[in-house]
């Protein structure tokens, strides 16, 4: 009986260190794309408590640093053509986030395919640096078209 006792403790000290790796690990967590594209960089910002996604910021920046969502012009043109604009499709996308968790996916919204395509990617870099708990700003790779 106290080796049956035995093997049951260490069988669930085993499920349990095995789940520990993917815990999400409190801190902020930065991911980035490797390359400008079209004069953007685009990132993401994920804020972890308690192994939930609590805040998260998603956007582009230029060269000098200027962020997308806050050029107007730009907004008024993509607007205008597309039907949405940087300051829209950066909340949607990071709601998502907030309500799925884990769930990186999101419903890629018309005119902002390739952000939706990226913030995925953002998203799941910044994940694993969570899970690893080391808040180093990571570099992704876009797409060979880009």
């Amino acid at each position: 009986m106290k080796k049956k006792m035995i093997s049951l403790s260490v069988l669930i000290f085993v499920i349990l260190l095995s789940g520990c790796g993917n815990k999400l690990k409190d801190g902020y967590y930065t991911a980035e794309m490797s390359e400008f594209s079209h004069g953007w960089k685009e990132y993401v910002c994920i804020q972890v408590k308690d192994d939930i996604i609590v805040s998260a910021e998603f956007n582009a920046k230029d060269e000098s640093g200027f962020i997308k969502a806050w050029d107007n012009e730009y907004m008024r043109n993509m607007g205008s053509v597309e039907g949405t604009y940087p300051n829209k499709y950066t909340r949607e996308y990071v709601q998502q986030l907030i309500d799925g968790q884990k769930d990186t996916k999101v419903d890629i919204l018309t005119g902002a395919t390739n952000s939706g395509g990226n913030f995925t990617k953002l998203v799941e870099a910044a994940m694993e640096q969570a899970r690893k708990g080391d808040s180093t700003t990571v570099s992704v790779e876009g797409e060979e078209s880009e």
